[in-house]
């Protein structure tokens, strides 16, 4: 008999968090496809340390599982899939190089390692993730399954994006736009956008960095130490991405470390010619042209002025960007993981 209880696990519940929101599109086409299920998220209030909050949380779960079947987008010690969708933290800790005395990493680490061997399927969002999980924790490949992440394609009309945003933010047609869009502006390499920006010659641009960050000060006032504060709007969190992604020109996205980055899909998606990093695992979908070494790879200045003075080499590029993301859809994403799932549970009826 099969776990009757179909469950999607996330501690957080949140608009803006990028597995929160995969979860959301998730629970959304299983509903239209008449799956049962239910999303589990924490009860523990925020007040609460971090820290705390995830051993509780795991606890919790753990206690309450019976023959519920948890599919889940956290670390856990109990779960059936784990979609490793935050990557491998043991792999992010070695990157930014970060103090283990913060008591949230061990914990972190202690319940990775216990979730990557406790899990019947791995589902890696992307090659880089799967190698880093089999390098860290020496998981055999044969038990993780690559599935990059999928975004709900749209259509979407510039003209009215463009006279919403031009009237907002005054933008003029003939100015080229930078995009950074992204919660946590340290990992995901604001710094180093506002420093490429800084470098660019053309004074034809307008560059907007959109997501959540306690910190914004922090951030408005170097685009003034580099004098580009006329250039570079900080709009904060929004609810109309999709018309930002409709007037982009370039989508940057200079992170430390990124297991894939559906912003990269959703720029791709909206016709945006894309520049990241290694260390991000939706790069991979990109020319390696499009590659940086290090989120401080300066050099990639010179191929974005290419990019901005050519304009047929930029709309080709645009053009490529668009047919590549019709690939990679929710409803593909949601289809393969259900095949898996699906492989999982039948494997261990009885």
């Amino acid at each position: 008999m099969r776990p009757h209880k179909f469950c999607l696990v996330r501690a957080n519940k949140t608009k803006f968090g990028g597995a929160e929101v995969y979860l959301s599109r998730l629970s959304q086409v299983l509903s239209e496809k008449n799956i049962e299920h239910k999303v589990i998220n924490s009860p523990f209030p925020n007040f609460l340390p971090s820290w705390l909050r995830v051993i509780l949380f795991n606890v919790y779960l753990c206690l309450t599982k019976s023959s519920k079947f948890y599919f889940s987008l956290d670390r856990i010690t109990c779960p059936d899939v784990y979609r490793a969708g935050d990557g491998v933290h043991k792999r992010f800790l070695e990157i930014e190089n970060k103090s283990r005395i913060n008591l949230l990493h061990p914990i972190y680490l202690f319940i990775e390692k216990r979730s990557f061997k406790k899990a019947k399927l791995i589902i890696a969002i992307s090659e880089m993730v799967k190698n880093d999980i089999i390098n860290c924790y020496g998981i055999s490949p044969k038990k993780i399954q690559v599935i990059p992440n999928g975004i709900k394609l749209k259509k979407f009309n510039y003209l009215h994006s463009f006279n919403k945003i031009s009237k907002e933010f005054h933008l003029e047609r003939d100015e080229k736009v930078l995009l950074f869009v992204g919660s946590g502006y340290k990992r995901k390499g604001v710094v180093e956008f506002l420093n490429i920006v800084s470098m660019l010659k053309s004074s034809k641009i307008r560059a907007f960095i959109i997501g959540k960050e306690s910190n914004i000060n922090h951030y408005e006032n170097i685009s003034k130490q580099l004098n580009i504060q006329e250039k570079v709007v900080f709009t904060g969190p929004r609810e109309d991405v999709g018309d930002f992604y409709a007037v982009g020109d370039i989508f940057l996205f200079p992170t430390h470390y990124e297991p894939f980055g559906s912003v990269i899909l959703e720029a791709m998606s909206y016709g945006n010619a894309v520049y990241t990093t290694k260390y991000c695992g939706g790069g991979e979908l990109l020319q390696s042209n499009f590659i940086m070494k290090s989120p401080d790879d300066y050099g990639i200045v010179k191929s974005i002025e290419d990019l901005l003075n050519n304009k047929a080499k930029l709309d080709m590029i645009k053009f490529n960007n668009t047919k590549i993301s019709c690939n990679y859809s929710i409803e593909q994403n949601v289809q393969a993981t259900l095949d898996e799932v699906e492989r999982c549970r039948d494997s261990e009826s009885i």
